[in-house]
């Protein structure tokens, strides 16, 4: 069954895209939340951009599971 006809992609291509792509999007989210993102330390962010840059896709999770202990607490606005 042909899912993507156009690009002549079927089944077996698409889990390839999407098993290769999560991991990358995953990669890219945490990269650019780690640059916008206000940490406690400075050095804290250092250390975690190369633990996701190193082992992107181990790293990325490490990040998102801790962060919330790094990062400084925001403000509500209402």
């Amino acid at each position: 069954m042909q899912l993507l006809e156009f690009l002549n992609l079927g089944g077996g291509e698409i889990f390839l895209l999407l098993l290769i792509g999560a991991p990358f999007l995953l990669t890219i989210y945490c990269v650019v939340d780690l640059i916008r993102a206000d940490f406690k330390e400075s050095n804290s962010k250092l250390l975690f951009l190369i633990l996701v840059l190193i082992a992107p896709l181990i790293g990325s999770i490490v990040y998102l599971f801790l962060k919330r202990n790094y990062i400084k607490p925001q403000p509500f606005n209402y």
